[in-house]
């Protein structure tokens, strides 16, 4: 059977439709067999995947950006968990704007390497990050599942200003939704429990990893681990807008003086992590807002569950 090609043309402003004629020339130059599907609305991905994956296709490639490997993913995961099957292999390539998934694990950002990745078959699993939360009535709820990360509080609340600015791209407009949300400073009370812990208190975010960048500049949880079966979690209460500015700058930094260092952050690795907060948060996945209302979000991490085709470097195995 052929590798299913779900190719998102919108990723990275109608780049990757520009590119899919050297995408198609890379794949029949690498003796690649493919059957290419193109998304053509928001959620069709997943879609897409499902088919795929209940089809029996393997690997399953996602070209496209972060929410169109976001979308493949949940494809896979919600069909091999509801038939218990081992998930389909996953490959990706780079073709939108700042392919957090593929620099967390190292892997090339020009197409014709990546596809090479996809030829030599070198699989390794990662850990699958699942959220669940439930709108304010407590009645309606959504699962999703993310490679990257998920977050309440400010983060989220950033993601849904950048949707309304349609003025600019990429960086630029992620850092300007950003000065917005401080700049009307929402703020929580929260109650968290975790396996091993609990804090009740004021909160402006919490944030949850699989990997550590995010947002293509962003280390909300710099000490992730795709592959040690739990989440990395950050939380913290920073009350002015002048605290959030003098942190914004750290957690641009991948190692020694990221934001997490500061005595009022908190990092913790767990299997789980439930969240209630005293007034509405948003909440996000890859982000892919989930309810721009909820009260109760509840994590856990589905530990080497995605095999994905990866280099065979020092920097991905051990």
């Amino acid at each position: 059977m052929p590798a299913k090609v779900i190719l998102n043309p919108y990723a990275g402003r109608w780049k990757a439709l520009k590119m899919q004629p050297q995408l198609e020339g890379e794949l029949q130059k690498a003796g690649i067999e493919y059957d290419l599907v193109q998304t053509n609305a928001p959620h069709h991905g997943i879609e897409l995947a499902t088919e795929a994956t209940r089809a029996g296709y393997s690997p399953i490639i996602s070209a496209g950006g972060d929410g169109s490997i976001s979308e493949v993913v949940n494809g896979i995961a919600r069909v091999s968990l509801e038939q218990g099957t081992p998930p389909p292999h996953l490959g990706v390539l780079p073709m939108g704007t700042a392919n957090d998934l593929m620099v967390n694990l190292h892997l090339p950002l020009s197409l014709p390497d990546a596809v090479q990745v996809i030829v030599k078959g070198n699989v390794r699993s990662i850990d699958l990050g699942q959220v669940s939360a439930w709108d304010v009535d407590g009645k309606v709820s959504i699962t999703r599942y993310f490679d990257n990360n998920s977050a309440i509080g400010l983060e989220p609340s950033v993601t849904l200003i950048q949707q309304q600015i349609k003025w600019l791209r990429g960086t630029l407009r992620y850092l300007l939704a950003t000065m917005i949300a401080i700049l009307r400073n929402p703020q929580w009370t929260m109650h968290l429990r975790w396996s091993g812990g609990e804090y009740n208190g004021p909160g402006t975010l919490v944030t949850a990893g699989n990997n550590p960048l995010t947002g293509g500049l962003f280390y909300m949880a710099p000490h992730a681990d795709p592959f040690d079966g739990l989440i990395s979690f950050v939380y913290g209460s920073m009350p002015t807008r002048r605290k959030i500015l003098q942190l914004l700058p750290r957690t641009m930094k991948p190692a020694a003086g990221n934001y997490v260092e500061h005595p009022d952050i908190h990092e913790i690795n767990t299997e789980w992590l439930s969240i209630t907060t005293d007034q509405p948060t948003p909440v996000h996945a890859d982000g892919e807002i989930m309810f721009e209302r909820t009260q109760r979000i509840e994590y856990k991490v589905l530990p080497k569950f995605l095999p994905i085709l990866i280099n065979d470097s020092p920097k991905t195995t051990g």
